[in-house]
């Protein structure tokens, strides 16, 4: 089939745009790989990468890049799709989004929703309004908050950020864990000092496999078209950290939870609910969603939905008929980079052992970074790491 829209992939330095740029690229979908720099930017090393564009930084002169992307878009014979890989370029183009929309084809969608969804404040907000659980929270602004945590949610309890993206890039981490009043205060101060909103949630009971996704595709009506349900088995950091090691796992109570809420806030377009099974009760919390493509991306792929290529397909007016994985198919996704890191973690602390940890990895695998047809992103991103290693030994010498 010809494929006549080009698709603009921002972000190429991390695995998720990879795979993005491998999912359409194996489609025969000409693709553009956007960054702002060729240091570490293993994506444009692939294969499926037609072109490569180096433009101004997102951040740094987001005016720059709003016209840089709407120049390229401009020599285009058809309007390509865009597709940002990253927070970052998701709060940019929704906050560009009606400007975009001329040049671009992107999902209609209200502007501001991607940043509500993505705002913890606004989405426990949205999710109280929709019938979604999630865990109880208090807001720092509110008055006589110590006493409401400690009469409402007790400690240990979870300090997080409001917009995630900003405090890990302060803090080099999700959050923070707090066991008393003191640390409480301390926590709350640091996050003042960097200028960044937090509330403080209960911690819902459970191991890190009690974590679970669901992925889904929304049409241009707002209806789920397409899903898959995982779960989560190792994270880094571990307890509260990002996917290292997830099985898909079909559970169908997610998708009448997370089905429901995102048809119900008009969403269109992928999306990832995270969910936390209470351990004591079954119940299940929402606890972020994810409104670009995400860790999990190559696992979706490998057991037939092909996220990426499911929304190119929708915007370019010919969408792919429904699908749905309702069957265990034992396959996980694998970032071994990080896994090993955490793995060290969860044995050190005794929430594994080394027999529970090798059981888990008899399951066909999808990797982060390697594939045997598309190998040159993973050399990439080996040297650069053994150039780190080389580099720090050099530097204390």
């Amino acid at each position: 089939m010809e494929h006549k829209n080009k698709a603009v992939v921002l972000g190429a330095n991390y695995y998720i745009g990879l795979s993005v740029i491998r999912c359409l690229g194996s489609e025969g979908v000409k693709v553009a790989a956007v960054d702002y720099s060729k240091k570490g930017t293993y994506g444009f090393y692939s294969k499926y990468c037609s072109e490569i564009l180096i433009g101004p930084h997102y951040k740094e002169k987001p005016q720059e890049f709003l016209q840089f992307l709407i120049d390229y878009a401009k020599k285009q014979e058809h309007p390509p799709v865009l597709f940002p890989c990253a927070d970052p370029y998701v709060e940019f183009v929704d906050e560009h989004l009606d400007v975009l929309k001329q040049y671009y084809l992107i999902h209609d969608i209200e502007q501001g929703l991607y940043t509500k969804l993505m705002n913890k404040g606004t989405l426990r907000d949205l999710a109280i309004e929709h019938g979604v659980r999630v865990p109880e929270t208090v807001s720092v602004d509110e008055e006589n908050f110590i006493e409401k945590v400690e009469e409402q949610i007790k400690y240990p309890c979870l300090v997080k950020p409001v917009d995630s993206h900003t405090f890990v890039s302060i803090f080099r981490r999700k959050l923070f864990k707090v066991y008393n009043r003191e640390e409480l205060l301390s926590c709350v101060q640091k996050a003042k000092e960097a200028n960044t909103e937090v509330i403080i949630q209960r911690i819902i009971k459970g191991f890190d496999d009690c974590m679970h996704t669901f992925d889904a595709y929304l049409n241009k009506d707002s209806k789920v078209t397409h899903w898959v349900t995982c779960q989560k088995m190792r994270q880094y950091p571990i307890n509260y950290g990002a996917s290292v090691y997830t099985k898909q796992k079909y559970v169908p109570e997610l998708y009448d939870i997370g089905a429901k809420f995102l048809e119900g806030v008009k969403f269109k377009g992928f999306a990832e609910i995270e969910f936390k099974k209470d351990e004591e009760t079954g119940n299940f919390y929402l606890i972020e969603v994810n409104v670009r493509t995400t860790n999990l991306n190559n696992l979706l792929y490998k057991v037939g939905i092909n996220m990426p290529y499911i929304a190119y397909r929708d915007l370019t007016g010919n969408p792919l008929p429904n699908d749905a994985v309702t069957w265990d198919t034992n396959r996980a996704f694998w970032y071994a980079y990080e896994d090993i890191l955490a793995i060290k973690e969860y044995i050190r602390t005794k929430q594994l052992t080394l027999s529970q940890v090798i059981a888990s990895f008899f399951r066909p695998k999808a990797y982060a970074i390697w594939d045997i047809k598309d190998p040159k992103p993973f050399f990439v991103f080996l040297n650069s790491k053994i150039s780190r290693v080389f580099d720090k030994i050099f530097k204390r010498g």
